[in-house]
């Protein structure tokens, strides 16, 4: 329940991938693989299995507890997110840039690190993880097919650590059309969109339980080397030079450039607030060893269940 409540205020940040919570929390496989295995097909085996056997297989106790601490995370800690941006960004960036840092060295020191396949791994994925973060946004025709295109791309960014479906969507040109269509309650492309997320998650999550099944080593370096990569998203200290006005006139930053805090202050004339970031930072590192213990504590029990 608390990584569901996590990966849901990880959600409200747009930049932050509740991914990354899963990922360092140690049920990250587990999402995937019932995630996997959650498709319409699936209701074939109801008979065979009976009702009790196919809840217990594919996993559903977890699946509704996990997303259900998510929706109420977002809709409890939406608020308060949101004000924390609006008012104190350099507070929550800190948090979050803390949060991904400590998890990389949380799930990276379970590498193997001296195997140069796991290496070179690591750094495809940093190096797709920083030009992902340097991606400038494209005007697009709003069409079914590409708002369907981009539920697919986006609901991937859900479940892969260090990125984030708003930033795509953005990127895309299609996050004013989505979010206007969210306050709009417009149903004609939220159901292209929610077409697309469907067909996204389902054929990735695949995807993804396949290679972790194969290439476990590998396929986590390049999603370590991913989170490493989009650090540079999660900078607290940025100086914004283009901005994406809004349906109601505001501004949406579209490419930020990371700054020393000297520097910021300088360029903004605001107040760096140091040692807040430090402290907001510790307190994300802290959060995410606290995970990783978990994680450990819970392997411990069921290798000794076996």
């Amino acid at each position: 329940m608390v990584v569901g409540v996590l990966m849901g205020a990880a959600e409200v940040v747009p930049g932050v991938s509740g991914g990354t919570i899963a990922f360092v929390s140690g049920l990250y496989e587990r999402l995937v693989n019932a995630i996997s295995r959650a498709t319409p097909l699936a209701l074939l085996d109801i008979p065979k299995r009976g009702i009790k056997g196919w809840w217990r297989h594919h996993d559903m106790n977890f699946l509704l507890l996990l997303f259900g601490a998510m929706g109420v995370s977002v809709l409890v800690l939406a608020r308060g997110v949101h004000y924390l941006l609006e008012y104190h960004p350099i507070w929550i960036w800190s948090f979050f840039f803390g949060l991904v840092l400590a998890s990389v060295f949380a799930v990276g020191r379970r590498l193997a690190l001296e195997e140069m396949s796991v290496a070179i791994a690591i750094g495809i994925g940093i190096a797709m993880g920083y030009l992902v973060t340097r991606l400038v946004p494209v005007e697009a025709e709003i069409t079914a097919l590409a708002l369907f295109a981009g539920g697919c791309i986006a609901v991937c960014a859900w479940i892969l650590p260090g990125l984030s479906g708003s930033f795509l969507l953005l990127t895309l040109g299609l996050y004013q059309a989505v979010i206007g269509a969210i306050r709009d309650l417009d149903l004609i492309i939220l159901s292209w969109v929610g077409l697309g997320c469907m067909v996204g998650i389902l054929a990735f999550s695949r995807v993804l339980s396949m290679l972790l099944a194969k290439f476990h080593d590998i396929t986590v370096g390049v999603l370590v080397g991913f989170m490493v990569g989009s650090l540079l998203k999660l900078w607290p200290w940025k100086h914004t030079t283009s901005y994406q006005i809004k349906n109601d006139g505001g501004q949406i930053p579209v490419v930020q450039e990371p700054v020393l805090p000297n520097v910021y202050q300088q360029l903004t004339g605001a107040d760096p607030e140091t040692m807040m970031a430090v402290i907001a930072c510790l307190l994300g590192g802290v959060v995410i060893l606290a995970l990783d213990r978990f994680a450990l504590l819970a392997e411990t029990d069921g290798s000794k269940e076996d």
